[in-house]
């Protein structure tokens, strides 16, 4: 039995089924963004992938679920055995980290470090094993020490689409490699290698990586080995019949923090002499928009509200929805300052701006379809999400959806946004909406649902694909 390339997946189908089909309690967003259906639920009905989905008692993420890629979570506290009572548990930086705050620690990528405490959902309390300094570091740039998570070439929570798009970033050589969990294979991996043909160009080639009986695995029959780095150290000396030999690791990008520091992860008032405005980045209804610093550190958004367009507390209504839902493809709330005017709401920056404008101008224009297929999946994953937490985003267009490197998208401007307790949100009247993007029974009967938003993402993807 010769090596076998994964079987190509049937491209990913777009489909709006509106308003017909929809039952309550189902997801009206499909953002399964490996192509598979998504077909487990979070036990409310809709269906969720969990890897985009952080969660108050989130940790190791492991493959515990058969087809369609689920991942679930492990309470952090049983991630790994520790050996026992009163065993070690270290834990290998990623990433590098510059400490914000006097509370949290600086390390360099390899730094080793024994984990205190991991009851706070995002900082966990270490001592660094080397300069034996306390304090506390974003759980999410390190993993346990001597494990598979810790090995440059593993992504934990990556599709295949996803892989895709990392592999085939233009600074990665031929052999550029990274091996994730199955999809399929709860108890398997994927290999996923950047590869060149005359024909094809730059293309990326997916080896499923199979387990054994006895705990090895083997990608051929003729070739086994008793570990994942014994399989990845000898597909790097030798192809043995890979369409390249493992060059080097793909670049990881580096996750999500939360929060500006770990003294703000309780609260969201800062001193507005923190935040320097560097330059503007545009203008709303209701002020502008400036990129700008934190600290002289951390680079942010900040959105500024215009004296008398606004109130106060519908403002900050806003800043409250956006400081409440936390997800990979929402845009991340930092802080506000709202104790003085102009009222601030401290945000995440994402680089490439509006979808709007970024397919109007530059690197935007020039996207390829499974690029616009890419972004279109991810604004239906965060809206999948708002859908299962009630929250009807009432303004959905491309004008609020942002753009980082690598073309992620997110959802931002939630400055309609409603939270529900029924399937209807009916607004007071004289309400302002966007009536282009606005479903038809909105507007003529006033009543907003998840369905309405549904409409909205329909009218975004023509935006994004015409």
């Amino acid at each position: 039995m010769g090596n076998k390339c994964c079987s190509k997946r049937q491209d990913q189908e777009l489909a709006l089924s509106y308003p017909g089909g929809y039952k309550k309690g189902e997801s009206s967003f499909s953002s399964n963004m490996s192509g598979g259906p998504n077909k487990h639920t979070n036990g409310g009905g809709g269906s969720l992938d969990s890897r985009y989905t952080p969660d108050p008692n989130r940790g190791q993420l492991i493959k515990g679920l058969p087809k369609g890629g689920v991942d679930i979570i492990r309470p952090r506290t049983t991630q790994l055995p520790l050996g026992g009572l009163g065993a070690r548990r270290i834990v290998v930086a990623l990433y590098n980290y510059n400490a914000r705050e006097e509370t949290d620690v600086s390390f360099v990528k390899g730094d080793r470090m024994e984990v205190l405490d991991d009851t706070e959902s995002d900082w966990w309390r270490v001592v660094h094993l080397k300069t034996r300094q306390e304090g506390l570091i974003p759980w999410n740039f390190v993993a346990e020490d001597r494990s598979v998570m810790s090995e440059d070439w593993f992504f934990e929570n990556v599709s295949r689409k996803e892989a895709d798009k990392l592999l085939l970033a233009t600074e990665n050589p031929r052999g550029t490699f990274l091996v994730r969990p199955s999809e399929h294979n709860p108890n398997g991996f994927s290999l996923s290698v950047k590869d060149w043909e005359e024909v094809r160009g730059y293309h990326v080639k997916h080896y499923k990586i199979k387990p054994l009986d006895n705990g090895g695995y083997y990608i051929a029959t003729n070739q086994t080995f008793p570990s994942l780095p014994a399989l990845v150290m000898a597909y790097s000396k030798n192809a043995l019949g890979l369409c390249h030999v493992l060059s080097s690791p793909c670049p990881k990008p580096q996750p999500q923090v939360w929060d500006l520091g770990p003294e703000l992860r309780d609260k969201w008032e800062i001193n507005r002499n923190e935040i320097q405005l560097i330059r503007k980045l545009g203008h709303g209804n209701f002020g502008e928009v400036y990129y700008g610093k934190w600290r002289n550190n951390i680079e942010v958004a900040v959105k500024t509200l215009r004296e008398g367009t606004m109130s106060t507390a519908a403002f900050l209504q806003e800043a409250a929805i956006m400081k409440k839902f936390r997800h990979s493809r929402l845009v991340a709330l930092y802080a506000v300052c709202s104790k003085e005017e102009p009222i601030y709401i401290v945000q995440e920056y994402m680089s490439k701006g509006s979808l709007l404008d970024y397919l109007r101008t530059g690197d935007g224009q020039f996207l390829q379809f499974e690029d616009l297929i890419y972004i279109a999946a991810q604004v239906a994953s965060g809206m999948e999400y708002l859908e299962l937490k009630q929250l009807i985003h009432r303004d959905l267009a491309a004008r609020n959806v942002l753009i980082g490197e690598n073309n992620v998208a997110k959802i931002c401007d939630f400055g309609l946004a409603r939270v529900i307790a029924d399937d209807e949100y009916c607004p007071k009247q004289g309400s302002r909406f966007p009536v282009k993007w606005t479903a038809p029974e909105a507007i003529v009967y006033g009543k907003f649902s998840i369905k309405s938003d549904v409409w909205s993402y329909g009218i975004l993807l023509m935006e994004l694909f015409t």
